[in-house]
């Protein structure tokens, strides 16, 4: 028996080419990178020459975090001091930044939880638009995505400059006017202030970090704050919601999580890890590597638009 996962849904500007001895090679768009990843624990199918292709190579410096550094010959793409290039997923334009923190602005095993919102999209009742919270948004993938698809999004994040990327993919995505609005808030205090306000959303994004700070300093700790954080989400959820949570790097198993949300009331919950798969090679099985571990509440939704 296998772990369970959420289905791996593979984008055309984004590819996992290899993984292994703590790192994985990654191609996006017509740039190859190659970082650190510790769930990698197997030795690399590819021979070490494939991986000294790499256009950029993170190299660790500290633990809070290290430099990109550039192959000779690399594409034009990759040059200068903050290269940025972008992809496509699906309708959306992205913006590829790589940063300090080995992040490089998305993170494509959420497209797993994307599919899912371009189901649910069409779902809107008497012809109005699904309203979407996106808590903790960073640079706004699955917003620009469910704005898009016809959602009206309310993008959270407690970093101004998070929020000035989701308006660069917005605008690199032609997201209609309208559509999509920017709050920077510390989540806590936003949640808390929709629901004494009687705010009502059919989906809730949830992707907080394991520690952070909110604009005006307030403290996350997610030990502390993410029970509360989810009791609010269920008070925001409209009749027909969706919860989607997920983290990363954090001691806690995809059954806390799904505790968490089975104390809401009158849904189902699902949970599992989100995954990357290699790209096919002849002869060899698919391996898939592990990226996070997410949990989805529902009700008022068939479970087929929730679990492809």
């Amino acid at each position: 028996m296998r772990p369970a996962h959420f289905e791996f849904q593979p984008l055309a500007g984004h590819g996992l080419v290899d993984s292994g001895g703590g790192e994985k090679l990654e191609r996006f768009g017509a740039a190859l990178l190659r970082r650190p990843e510790p769930q990698a624990l197997w030795r690399p199918r590819l021979p070490a020459a494939d991986w000294e292709r790499a256009d950029l190579v993170f190299e660790r410096e500290t633990d809070r975090g290290g430099t990109w550094r550039v192959r000779p010959g690399s594409p034009n793409l990759v040059q200068g001091r903050d290269p940025a290039w972008t992809i496509e997923v699906g309708p959306a334009t992205l913006w590829i930044r790589p940063t300090p923190f080995k992040h490089v602005g998305i993170f494509p095993e959420q497209a797993a939880n994307w599919r899912v919102l371009e189901r649910l999209s069409t779902r809107g009742a008497g012809g109005e638009p699904l309203r979407l919270l996106n808590l903790f948004g960073y640079t706004g993938a699955a917003s620009v995505l469910a704005a898009l698809h016809g959602c009206r999004v309310t993008h959270v994040d407690a970093s101004r400059l998070a929020l000035d990327g989701c308006r660069q993919n917005a605008v690199a995505s032609g997201v209609p006017d309208g559509r999509l609005r920017y709050v920077l808030e510390d989540a806590l205090v936003f949640a808390r202030r929709e629901v004494r306000r009687g705010a009502k959303y059919s989906i809730v994004l949830l992707d907080p970090p394991h520690y952070g700070r909110g604009p005006k300093g307030q403290k996350w700790q997610l030990e502390e704050h993410l029970a509360e954080l989810v009791e609010l989400a269920g008070a925001l959820s409209a009749e027909r919601a969706l919860i989607v949570l997920s983290t990363y790097a954090v001691g806690h198993s995809p059954l806390a999580f799904a505790n968490l949300l089975d104390a809401l009331e009158g849904g189902e919950t699902a949970a599992g890890e989100l995954v990357l798969v290699e790209e096919s090679r002849a002869g060899l099985p698919a391996r898939s590597l592990s990226q996070g571990f997410c949990a989805r509440w529902w009700r008022g939704f068939e479970p087929a638009d929730i679990l492809p």
